[in-house]
């Protein structure tokens, strides 16, 4: 979908072709939001800034692996900042002394199932259709998508935060996914 005649999928065209006017297009365009996204995953600036660098480049080298028929394109850009920024905090929590000043788990669940959160996706016009088919889902459910693509959190960092079994939680997205695109279509 053009927003503002931009084209995610013209600017990945151009990518692929190795016009750097079509990525410098793309950058314009989503590096402030994609900044934004790395940054609530990170918690960390600088982390967030290097993170939708590697992004970047990861989609300028694999723009010709994008295929419109199995998502949109801006889609598949945020997949790739979201991927480098769960590597990104990986590596940061391996190191010593990591995480020391990272915030509560406990509180990042409740910020993403608390009422506000659910009023910014009713807020948003173009997220009305997602926050219905997401009240068809059972809380765990609901809870597992809202922390892994709204927070950014990997499923081992979501099964600690509900106290559940990974692989239940594995299970729960997956048939969450399932349900939320049978749900939009």
């Amino acid at each position: 979908m053009a927003e503002s005649g931009f084209s995610h999928e013209q600017a990945l065209a151009g990518c692929s072709a190795g016009r750097s006017t079509s990525m410098r297009a793309l950058y314009d365009h989503e590096a402030a939001r994609m900044l934004g996204v790395a940054r609530r995953i990170l918690r960390d600036q600088g982390q967030a800034e290097d993170v939708v660098h590697e992004a970047f480049i990861a989609i300028w080298r694999h723009a010709h692996t994008f295929d419109p028929a199995r998502g949109s394109a801006r889609t598949w850009i945020y997949s790739i900042l979201r991927h480098a920024a769960l590597r990104a905090a990986r590596r940061a929590d391996r190191q010593p002394g990591a995480g020391a000043d990272r915030d509560d788990d406990a509180s990042a669940l409740d910020a993403v199932v608390d009422a506000a959160a659910q009023r910014k996706l009713e807020s948003r016009p173009d997220m009305g259709r997602l926050h219905d088919c997401l009240q068809t889902l059972d809380q765990p459910r609901r809870d597992c998508v809202l922390l892994s693509y709204v927070e950014g959190c990997s499923h081992a960092e979501i099964a600690s935060q509900l106290e559940a079994p990974l692989g239940t939680v594995k299970s729960w997205i997956r048939r969450a996914l399932t349900s939320l695109r049978e749900c939009m279509a």
